[in-house]
């Protein structure tokens, strides 16, 4: 009752609260043209023209030699939009203590229903003074966190794209 509970040496537990509640919105425009034109016309090159015209075949000259115009333009927009909310809580162990006394922490939950496999993993620093006295600490605290949630199975395969479908957008981006 009057000890503290807290984690604070390797093999200690500690609960993980992710609660994020985020949303972001961009927007991006942009507009280019360009316009190129060359022109090198090669009538007198060191006479070089002059011997060969007669070896072209008729009609044929190297009056205009080379003349190469171009033009581009490009346009694009695009914007993002996103919200995201998860609250979970896991479990992390303390996998090792730094000299200065922080804590490297590590934590996975996977959650089997059906045919649909959850993972969340958690890792990062923490500073034992940041660990509530109910042995919590949530994730903003948490530094050089690296928070990881998702899934595989049933569900998740039919919202991919088929492989061939996948095949098609890599071949024929446009």
């Amino acid at each position: 009752m009057l000890g503290d509970r807290r984690a604070e040496k390797r093999g200690d537990i500690l609960t993980v609260v992710v609660e994020i509640d985020d949303k972001a919105e961009i927007s991006n425009s942009t507009e280019r043209a360009r316009k190129n034109s060359e022109e090198l016309k090669a009538p007198a090159l060191f006479g070089f023209p002059q011997r060969i015209q007669n070896e072209l075949p008729e009609g044929a000259s190297l009056a205009d030699a080379v003349d190469v115009t171009s033009k581009s333009a490009s346009e694009g927009d695009g914007s993002v939009r996103r919200k995201e909310k998860l609250t979970l809580r896991i479990a992390a162990t303390v996998t090792n203590v730094m000299p200065n006394g922080v804590l490297i922490i590590e934590g996975r939950q996977e959650v089997r229903v059906n045919f649909e496999l959850r993972e969340l993993l958690v890792e990062g620093l923490v500073r034992p003074e940041d660990i509530s006295r109910g042995n919590e600490i949530t994730y903003d605290k948490i530094a050089s966190a690296r928070i990881s949630y998702g899934g595989r199975g049933q569900i998740t395969d039919v919202q991919q794209p088929r492989i061939g479908q996948q095949l098609t957008d890599v071949l024929l981006p446009f």
